[in-house]
């Protein structure tokens, strides 16, 4: 049998890698040896390894949805936690993943301050969010690690799903956020970030939300 270091395995941007009968301890073996500061995201699920190189195009809107939506938690004054692309996984169940970003919000004060999580006793994030120009969600993964909301970027769009029964419902607005329209909002300004830059969309966006929180309380 020829073994291959990890670190000579060159993923291109936009493609994935597959690797068949990985068992646990393998795969904890090969999350080691890929380190932490890495581009690539995987994907476990009982056996099978998933690892793929993301895009530039698939970064930029990772980076400007995450920003929104932390600005819109931030302007509401409600307290949340984000944890980037943390590898969750759970032994028993036999899979793991890595989200392009999640946020913890209603479950925050309960990981507030861990250095280290345990979906065995933690609980999952609430919401995870995932870019799918590379087709790489796994919602079976998400579901069977309980994860309530998945947010999913596809194409131009935002489509929610709702974690019911044990698997995805895709629903029209936000259970985390209702009546705020979200996902048909926020495409909005990831557009509007590619004409007048980050910044001056930020700004654009705090207004709005301040602006349409200010006619909920008048209500």
């Amino acid at each position: 049998m020829v073994m291959i270091p990890l670190r000579k395995l060159d993923v291109p941007p936009g493609q994935r890698l597959l690797l068949h009968n990985v068992d646990w301890a393998e795969f904890e073996a090969i999350l080691e040896e890929l380190g932490e500061h890495r581009a690539s995201r995987i994907a476990y699920d009982n056996g099978i390894l998933e690892i793929m190189a993301p895009l530039p195009e698939h970064e930029s809107d990772k980076e400007i949805i995450s920003d929104l939506l932390k600005a819109f938690l931030e302007e509401l004054d409600i307290e949340f936690l984000t944890l980037g692309s943390t590898t969750f996984k759970h032994s028993e169940m036999l899979k793991g993943i890595e989200p392009d970003q999640c946020f913890y919000i209603q479950y925050e004060t309960a990981v507030r301050g861990k250095k280290r999580l345990d979906l065995t006793v933690d609980p999952p994030p609430d919401l995870a969010l995932e870019v799918d120009i590379t087709s790489r969600t796994h919602p079976e993964t998400y579901a069977a690690l309980g994860v309530p909301e998945l947010w999913r970027r596809v194409g131009q769009s935002i489509r929610i799903y709702q974690l019911q029964d044990g698997s995805y419902v895709e629903v029209q607005d936000s259970p985390t956020f209702p009546g705020w329209s979200l996902p048909s909002v926020i495409p909005k300004y990831v557009e509007q970030s590619r004409v007048e830059g980050r910044n001056k969309t930020m700004k654009s966006f705090r207004q709005w939300v301040r602006e349409n929180q200010q006619l909920e309380l008048a209500e």
